[in-house]
């Protein structure tokens, strides 16, 4: 053939319509909504099937495909289809949605303590006592496995295993059915919706088990449910206490669905299918558990009929269990929130009071406040000579004058023996340097950080002695290098001090509204300690997640931060309040806990955020209702509540009505913002709305009169009809409408508040309010 045949031949093949792209094969998710009558698994594996036969050429293919049939209590399966073969399916009226298989990312010595639930003071010991620290409530958690050789999971002089259990212990390596006990009484792992995606588990990298191989698993497992263990620290002293899940008494189910990257970095993290996590949440729910745990999402919006986790939330709360779910890790950004369905708890991190004090002492006497948890072997009282990572770079590599130690960067005849001043750019990680250092021959490092990171200084593990100083601190250490001849420092070896800065403070990295998905809803709904958190890890994995070729260090105890860290203490939370109030739906356990919030810092002033340089005050659209209060959250005094029913009441408003198709929308749909809901949102004001609310007397007097106050933005009014409430009674509700009225000021959005009081209970929402 001629070329000039061939280049037209290629040239026609390139224009023709792409049809090899119509037939990849990916995994979907076929959901039909609730289950029907009573059929048996069989039943409903053979219907499922028979739809696949539908759309494929042979029955070895179709049940080759199938990778999930829900059969609890979530009605649809999981398989491998074409994009044509997924469209005829969703062109079914009994299909709801057919969802593309998506990825999710996984986003305590004294958070409890701080939070008011530490059992050694006798003044904060009346909620755990009550709740017999949570016992026979049982949380499940949707992560990358346990540890289970962890002293955090001992079930020592634990009762008999709930009769109303139903789950299982499966096994495999690293997980003998004798790490199934009192305390973790079931476990599972799902994996088919990963292997379709990357193929087969490289069991070098992860176990094919319910064991965790991460460490993120058991951080989140222990932080809600992990037992008492005394003496515990990090690196050799730092952070030195006792070790406690909020709810120490719960048992743990652990639904293991987060799974290795393969062929890459480990301190990239896991990867969840929403296929792996749906079918996790489908047994979870007919396993028995009262909590649901999830420190995973994804920051892009999707409609509730297409986001896995939204679906098995709600299928949740039809059974009232409680769902708890993480915020994300995409903040500052306004709108990056994840799981943000009003029937899930949003969950924001904030800081505690603690912090790893580790300072550098410059030559000229200078003492800069650093922060850091690694072990200092520099040698006591020596100054060591100090250079700026610019001064010292290779000749060969093209210079770096943003001062970050990028791998290979530095010279290890000028670095050797000395402390190195590294900034740190956006987009690496803060371990690269101190790797750079160490490979150098450097004895230590000051890593300072740059504006685009924000302000909060991370206590991390680095391979060399090293501290995190601000950026300005470290603007002026660069200062006196360039204005010293032979300057030099030593750091101070890191050591736990409390209360040096006002806290709770919302962390950098939490993500932010409004929600995309529906701004009608103010989410996240709370906030809870996220930063520096110590707890349970894997001993087959690093304390920094890098591969043990750059880490080999094994730790019993990690220091992580993340909203994966917040998310269990609120989940440990709900156990307790479920234990002492069993007879209370997952939306009034939501309630007690956000309107018993606070907004303010243990010093009385607003909560801050730390993203901003000069401490500005944070807003919900970062806290929600506040920082979460435990002890208060136990005698709320009045809840709005709410059941699967005014769920789909709101799932009509929405048009999204197709979840239960045994329920028939009204005529008059409810408009969103009148869901029960102890939050309002409301996007573009334009003269007066009135939204409708409901609360429910839970306080232990019975009579009682609630009186309303609230503080509004300027140029808005928010009054309420009527404004006293009389209750005979406990379980009595009480209606009223809420009036907001005027014009923002500015552009954006405003706060305030609203609040029913009886002298006793502060019953408080926050109000988000925007005119474009």
């Amino acid at each position: 053939m001629e070329i000039s045949s061939l280049f037209c031949l290629l040239l026609l093949l390139l224009l023709l319509p792409p049809s090899s792209c119509l037939a990849q094969k990916q995994a979907y998710i076929v959901y039909f909504g609730e289950h029907s009558g009573d059929k048996s698994w069989e039943e409903i594996e053979e219907r499922h099937h028979s739809y696949l036969m539908s759309v494929k050429d042979t029955e070895n293919d179709a049940k080759s495909s199938l990778l999930y049939s829900y059969k609890h209590t979530i009605n649809g399966f999981a398989a491998v289809l074409t994009q044509q073969q997924a469209s005829k399916l969703s062109e079914l009226e009994e299909v709801v949605s057919v969802i593309e298989s998506k990825k999710y990312g996984m986003h305590t010595t004294r958070s409890w303590e701080f939070s008011g639930v530490e059992e050694d003071k006798p003044r904060l010991s009346d909620l755990v006592s009550k709740a017999k620290a949570g016992k026979d409530v049982v949380i499940g958690m949707l992560d990358s496995g346990v540890w289970p050789k962890s002293k955090s999971f001992s079930d020592k002089g634990m009762g008999p295993v709930p009769k109303s259990w139903k789950g299982i212990c499966q096994t495999g390596p690293a997980f003998e059915s004798s790490h199934c006990n009192r305390k973790i009484i079931g476990a599972r792992y799902y994996v088919k919706g990963y292997e379709h995606h990357f193929g087969r588990l490289n069991e070098t990298t992860d176990f094919r088990s319910p064991c965790d191989m991460d460490g993120h698993g058991s951080h989140t497992a222990s932080i809600a449910g992990g037992r008492r263990v005394y003496n515990v620290s990090a690196f050799g002293g730092v952070a030195r206490g006792t070790a406690s899940g909020g709810a120490p008494g719960v048992r743990l189910a652990i639904y293991k669905v987060c799974w290795a990257i393969p062929n890459q970095m480990k301190s990239l993290g896991n990867v969840c299918f929403d296929t792996d996590v749906l079918a996790a949440m489908d047994d979870a729910i007919s396993d028995g558990v009262d909590v649901l745990s999830l420190s995973i999402g994804k920051s892009d919006p999707y409609n509730y009929t297409d986001d896995g986790i939204a679906i098995g939330a709600l299928h949740a709360v039809k059974r009232d269990i409680v769902v708890s779910c993480s915020a994300g890790n995409s903040g500052p950004t306004p709108s990056t929130l994840s799981n943000v369905a009003p029937w899930i708890i949003t969950v924001g991190a904030s800081t505690v009071d603690r912090e790893f004090y580790s300072p550098v002492i410059l030559g000229n006497g200078l003492k800069i406040k650093g922060l850091s948890v690694a072990p200092s072997k520099l040698r006591r009282n020596k100054m060591y000579p100090l250079v700026y990572a610019v001064d010292i770079q290779k000749p060969h590599v093209p210079r770096n004058e943003s001062g970050s130690c990028i791998a290979g960067s530095l010279s290890h005849k000028k670095a050797k023996g000395k402390i190195v001043l590294c900034y740190r750019g956006q987009g690496i990680s803060r371990y690269a340097g101190s790797l750079e250092v160490k490979r150098s021959g450097g004895a230590g490092m000051i890593l300072g950080l740059v504006p685009a990171v924000g302000a909060r200084l991370h206590a991390d593990p680095h391979f060399v002695p090293a501290t995190a100083v601000s950026y300005d601190d470290a603007n002026r250490i660069l200062k006196y290098i360039k204005s010293h001849r032979n300057p030099t420092a030593t750091i101070v070896p890191p050591i736990t001090i409390y209360g040096s800065r006002p806290a709770p403070a919302m962390a950098n990295f939490t993500s932010r509204g409004p929600s995309l998905v529906d701004p009608h809803f103010l989410k996240p709904d709370i906030t809870a300690p996220g930063v520096d958190i110590l707890a349970a890890w894997s001993e087959k994995d690093s304390p920094t997640k890098l591969p043990k070729s750059f880490d080999p260090r094994i730790v019993k105890y990690n220091i992580y931060s993340g909203t994966s860290m917040s998310c269990p203490h609120v989940s440990a939370a709900a156990a307790l309040l479920r234990a002492i109030h069993p007879t209370w739906s997952q939306a009034a356990i939501r309630s007690a806990l956000m309107t018993t919030a606070t907004t303010t810092n243990k010093y009385g002033h607003p909560i801050t955020d730390d993203s901003t340089t000069d401490n500005s005050p944070a807003t919900p659209f970062s806290f929600g209702s506040g920082h979460f209060r435990p002890t208060k959250a136990a005698d709320p005094g009045l809840v709005y509540d709410a059941n699967y029913t005014d769920y789909l009441h709101y799932l009509c408003g929405l048009k999204m009505n197709s979840i239960d198709r045994s329920f028939k929308c009204p005529p008059r749909a409810l408009h969103p913002h009148d869901l029960n809901y102890p939050s309002i949102a409301i996007p573009k004001l334009k003269g007066g709305v009135r939204i409708k609310r409901t609360v429910t007397n839970v306080g232990g007097g019975g009579k009682s009169v609630y009186f309303f106050e609230s503080w509004a933005p300027p140029g808005v009014a928010v009054r309420a009809s009527p404004s006293v409430l009389y209750f005979d009674r406990v379980g009595q509700r009480k209606r009223f409408t809420i009036t907001v009225s005027g014009k923002v000021k500015g552009n954006g959005y405003s706060f305030g508040w609203f609040a029913w009081s009886d002298g006793v209970h502060y019953v408080r929402s926050p109000i988000a309010i925007s005119s474009t």
